[in-house]
């Protein structure tokens, strides 16, 4: 399901993934009129920057969140736009060169049928390259939050959840995207473990995008108690000596492309 971020926010939280996607887009050698569809763009600033390397080009950043969305219209210009469209729905067909996507899609769960999408949408020649969260991922995070929801108190809410997000193993990926009609697929795994430079920075990383699914199951008034649990533990959990606060953060890469 979709959830609702902040994206204004989630700019102040989002150090780490930016530097992740820095160095994505460094990989790529752009002729300038590529076009371009970014996959759960979040607040925009990495769409910007393609937009920026393809100035006869077009480039395009979907995402499902409102917030995020308004958040990212403030940078539209004529070779940029943004729209609301769920990853799992879109429905392009020939019109891009690059479906590009960083920190995202752990967020979707079928990747069998985004890749068939991502292949669909694709001109000829064109490639995939994504980076998202592999099996390993956010242990501290997922320690706090697993043993938060089933305490007796907050165990009822989430009797019917569905946890939100697909962190496969690099094997995993790999067997499924071998499976695809994709071509010159690549897939590799990277360590990018990060220590948040203070307790308030780890909090805004909690608060966005991290927390949210877990919220929404949460009455309001009880919202706060929950939120202020959470942050509590995760502080206990990942405060360093130096001030610091660290987290594990495992990824995996894909590249591929449509001959």
């Amino acid at each position: 399901m979709p959830y609702e971020f902040d994206g204004e926010a989630y700019k102040k939280s989002s150090n780490h993934q930016k530097e992740w996607g820095n160095k994505i887009i460094s990989e790529f050698h752009f002729f300038g009129n590529e076009h371009i569809i970014d996959l759960g763009c979040g607040d925009g600033v990495l769409t910007a920057q393609l937009a920026e390397l393809v100035p006869d080009g077009f480039v395009l950043g979907i995402d499902s969140s409102h917030g995020m969305i308004e958040a990212a219209q403030k940078l539209q210009k004529h070779n940029l736009a943004f729209m609301v469209q769920d990853i799992n729905t879109m429905n392009y067909e020939g019109k891009f060169d690059i479906v590009f996507s960083n920190a995202t899609l752990h967020w979707v769960k079928d990747h069998n049928r985004l890749l068939k999408t991502s292949f669909k949408c694709l001109r000829k020649a064109g490639a995939v390259r994504f980076n998202f969260a592999a099996e390993g991922n956010c242990t501290h995070f997922f320690k706090v939050i697993k043993s938060a929801i089933a305490l007796p108190e907050y165990f009822e809410y989430f009797k019917s959840f569905e946890w939100p997000w697909y962190m496969p193993t690099i094997d995993e990926y790999e067997n499924l995207a071998r499976r695809s009609q994709f071509s010159e697929i690549r897939v590799w795994g990277e360590i990018a473990d990060h220590y948040f430079p203070d307790k308030e920075a780890m909090i805004k990383w909690v608060d966005q995008p991290s927390i949210v699914p877990f919220l929404e199951c949460i009455p309001v008034k009880e919202k706060e108690r929950f939120r202020n649990y959470i942050v509590e533990k995760m502080i206990k959990e990942t405060l360093q000596p130096d001030g610091r606060c660290f987290e594990n953060f495992r990824r995996i890469n894909l590249f591929a492309k449509k001959q």
